[in-house]
């Protein structure tokens, strides 16, 4: 079946925000267009199919069957992805599914099957994979411009505990355990896809810390992670929901050169200037130019970083060719969930993991 001349897109439940800059975006583009909604708070889907200018259905069938959709985008309560995605393969939709991939290794197998029985396109969303500065920092990887990679630091954060419309409005569902299991499962899987983007192997093993440290509104608010590889690697992901400001979100370490970056998170992009450089690279061998400043821009906000999902998204579909596999989605969930085991149980889990 060819791929349409205009895209035609229908969004699954507003509950998580990103899908409202997707939105934004896609009413901008000439080759995708937004069709129709539904959502499983009436009042939240229809106040913004109005803001969109769309119809909203509050029955799911009445989208799923619509012949001009082309593709859904699935932003409900993590408890229900898997559910509303299989529900949409099913029906003959493409699906770009929300991050995390679904609360269970069961329901990532679940859509893994319904992916492999109906041929549709499926991918998640992860912003990481689009940003022009992740971009650069992998390709600088895979040059070798490091040289063999020994220890990667990734800090992901945001200060959403401390906001209490957060806490107490309709993103409310972000910190119950039933719809969304724990706030570094919500957070720290952007740091996990962004691991499993770059190293694109598994790890052999997690020991981790996950607790409440400065709140308790929500099961947990920060987590510290370290990951080894076959080949010695260690990677170390944090990620705290209660985090104010900072700066370097990426450290890269090689035998031959670092990569640092700046501003990759929402603390350090929100800040005003003056920023240190947004990325830059020392290298063994032109130790003589110390830090190179490799001028790529800072995103004005974490917000623009995550609209900038939505162009990558539509070229992507049009290509046939997901920005994230389902496997690769399961597989950044069973890293964080087998992260949870190791803070749980203080000892070091070993992959596969099983749940």
């Amino acid at each position: 079946m060819g791929t349409p001349s205009r895209v035609g897109i229908g969004i699954l439940s507003f509950a998580h925000g990103h899908v409202n800059a997707y939105a934004e975006r896609i009413r901008q583009f000439d080759d995708a267009q937004l069709i129709a909604c539904w959502d499983s708070d009436e009042a939240r889907g229809e106040r913004q199919a109005a803001h969109f200018g769309i119809p909203f259905s509050p029955h799911l069938e009445d989208v799923l069957h619509r012949k001009d959709i082309d593709c859904v985008i699935i932003a409900s309560e993590t408890n229900r992805h898997a559910d509303l995605a299989i529900a949409a393969l099913e029906a003959g939709k493409a699906v770009f599914l929300q991050k995390p991939m679904a609360i269970t290794l069961a329901d990532c197998d679940r859509i893994i099957a319904a992916v492999e029985r109906t041929g549709c396109w499926f991918s998640m969303a992860f912003q990481m994979r689009c940003d022009p500065q992740n971009i650069r920092m992998k390709q600088l990887v895979e040059e070798g411009a490091v040289g063999r990679v020994g220890t990667i630091r990734r800090r992901h954060c945001i200060p959403v505990l401390f906001d209490k419309n957060f806490v107490e409005g309709p993103t409310r569902w972000h910190i119950m355990r039933e719809t969304n299991f724990g706030m570094f499962f919500d957070d720290a899987i952007h740091a996990l896809d962004w691991l499993v983007w770059m190293l694109g192997k598994r790890p052999v093993s997690v020991i981790a810390e996950i607790d409440n440290v400065l709140t308790n509104v929500a099961p947990d608010d920060t987590g510290v992670a370290i990951y080894r590889y076959e080949d010695g690697l260690f990677a170390e992901v944090y990620n705290s929901s209660v985090t104010l400001a900072g700066e370097n979100t990426t450290e890269i370490y090689g035998d031959r050169g670092v990569i640092i970056q700046n501003h990759g998170d929402a603390p350090s992009a929100m800040i005003k200037p003056p920023h240190p450089i947004g990325v830059k690279l020392y290298q063994r061998d032109k130790a003589e130019l110390g830090w190179q400043d490799l001028g790529l821009p800072i995103p004005a906000s974490q917000g623009e970083r995550i609209a900038g999902v939505a162009r990558p998204f539509i070229d992507a579909f049009k290509r046939g060719k997901p920005l994230c596999t389902a496997q690769e989605g399961r597989l950044s969930v069973e890293m964080c969930l087998a992260a949870y085991k190791a803070a749980e149980t203080g000892q070091r889990v070993f992959f596969p993991f099983s749940g």
